[in-house]
């Protein structure tokens, strides 16, 4: 990118050397009063944010503006440059030179400096070669004008088979097993060879500006769940390598594995509803859901293991669409979304269990609240540019009656156990309304809404470990019961 030319020591000067005095002490009593933010290069920055994980790492820039910007990847060691066009540096943007975390995946550290007058420039040390995505999007919600960078590996993890590796390693003890995919090659950069001779030529020019600080790991969201024997939850069974006949796992083949998608609301950008003293819907649910898969992972049916599938298992945000395809990808035999409601008077409280519906909801609050949820992709920030828009919207036309009609049974059996464990019940019955984190065709789905975050007593029970513990025993009695009355089908998984 060609340097600006020097803006002027007195703009207001160069810009009316005509004047008289008189116009010229109003001006600069103008710049005084609108002070230097506002005549600068227009836009503010509001606040920087990251957010690490496996599946990618998120950075986003709010301003009260719509920034501009021009990206260059440099493939070897592999680094990424982001110019913020007509921008200058400020404390706030410095900010996320420490935001940079040690388990990040992908960003081993960042620079940020005034790369030219009116240019901010960004550079990204990275861990390993990445596909970036950079997108905008409007004000919504709390939010004003986002820049948003996602870092997503070349090559993903394949998620069934490290589903499949987790569980030869736990059957037949062989710690090498291992599901990671190979490191792609260095240096090969997606954006071809154009983009790459661009940032080659210019990678003389990466500012040495300030870097990031060793990055501490940030603290666990939740504390782990009590390793304590879970109340009518039956012991896990004896190691599938030691078990004789069809289910036995072996190198090239494993047993049947019986997958539970769970989908913890929310995340990153969204947090979901807020309760009265500040607690964060993503947070409970997210610690819901990591009591909950211990307790899956800890299971069988019919002498089948089971194992939990996380759609999120740290705080990032996961689009609508994607948890559903997530889900489908490792062939989960059930999806539970789980969830902890809200409402605009602090007095509504009781749990509740949704499932899909195609023919309008069952109730207003169940339209209210469904149209509530749908909404998350808006605050948690989705590129609508992407290529996979019109799959996901195919995808969710395509649900049939008897998903829906499994998913009644497998609510009415949560239900159940959620009034056994003493909670009190918002509905009585499994409600129904066009939740789309719902609408996967072939897998029965439900989402759990575990209690009011907006009432205050309700908050102060989510909060709880105690609270969270029984709710978890109870999720796993219902999905125990639902597989007691419908076994799941035949399925064979390979590596």
């Amino acid at each position: 990118m060609s340097r600006r030319a020097p803006i002027p020591a007195n703009p207001v000067q160069a810009a009316a050397p005509d004047k008289t005095r008189r116009h010229l002490l109003q001006a600069g009593t103008l710049a005084l009063l609108l002070g230097r933010q506002h005549i600068a290069f227009g836009a503010t920055i509001v606040a920087v944010r990251m957010w690490p994980a496996q599946d990618y790492t998120r950075i986003t820039i709010e301003s009260d503006q719509r920034l501009q910007t021009q990206q260059l990847l440099v493939g070897n060691p592999p680094r990424m440059a982001i110019d913020i066009d007509g921008l200058e540096l400020s404390p706030t943007l410095r900010e996320l030179v420490g935001k940079v975390r040690a388990d990040d995946p992908y960003v081993a550290g960042l620079r940020v400096g005034q790369y030219a007058p009116r240019v901010v420039r960004i550079v990204f040390d990275l861990k390993q070669p990445v596909v970036p995505q950079v997108f905008s999007l409007a004000p919504v919600a709390a939010y004003k004008n986002r820049l948003v960078f996602d870092l997503y590996p070349q090559r993903a993890v394949d998620p069934l088979e490290a589903l499949i590796t987790e569980r030869l390693r736990d059957a037949t003890g062989v710690p090498g097993a291992t599901a990671a995919a190979p490191p792609p090659a260095a240096g090969d950069d997606p954006l071809g060879d154009l983009m790459r001779q661009q940032a080659n030529r210019a990678g003389a020019a990466l500012p040495p500006v300030a870097s990031a600080p060793p990055a501490q790991p940030a603290p666990a969201l939740a504390p782990p769940a009590p390793q304590a024997p879970v109340a009518n939850v039956p012991p896990p069974p004896a190691p599938a390598a030691t078990t004789q006949g069809p289910n036995r796992a072996t190198p090239s083949r494993t047993d049947r594995i019986i997958i539970v998608a769970l989908d913890p609301g929310h995340g990153g950008e969204d947090p979901g509803a807020i309760g009265p003293n500040g607690t964060r819907e993503k947070d409970i649910v997210l610690s819901v859901a990591r009591r909950l898969r211990d307790r899956i992972n800890a299971s069988s049916v019919n002498g089948s293991p089971m194992r939990a599938f996380m759609t999120r298992d740290a705080d990032f945000f996961v689009p609508l669409g994607t948890r559903v395809q997530k889900a489908r990808r490792v062939q989960a035999d059930l999806f539970v979304s789980i969830h902890a409601d809200a409402f605009t008077t602090p007095t509504a409280r009781g749990a509740s269990v949704y499932a899909l519906s195609q023919s309008g909801a069952s109730s207003s609050a169940a339209r209210w609240l469904a149209n509530k949820e749908n909404e998350a992709d808006l605050v948690g920030g989705v590129n609508m540019g992407g290529q996979d828009a019109h799959v996901q919207r195919a995808l969710f036309d395509m649900s049939t009656t008897a998903q829906i009609n499994d998913s009644i049974k497998l609510g009415t059996a949560m239900l159940g156990e959620m009034k056994g464990m003493g909670a009190r019940l918002h509905k009585p019955r499994v409600e129904q309304a066009g939740f789309a984190v719902l609408k996967a065709p072939d897998i029965p789905s439900v989402l759990v809404e575990t209690a009011f975050i907006s009432n205050p007593e309700e908050e102060a029970k989510l909060r709880s470990a105690a609270y969270q513990e029984e709710l978890a025993d109870a999720l796993m009695r219902g999905i125990q019961g639902y597989f007691a009355k419908n076994p799941p089908l035949a399925r064979s998984r390979q590596l």
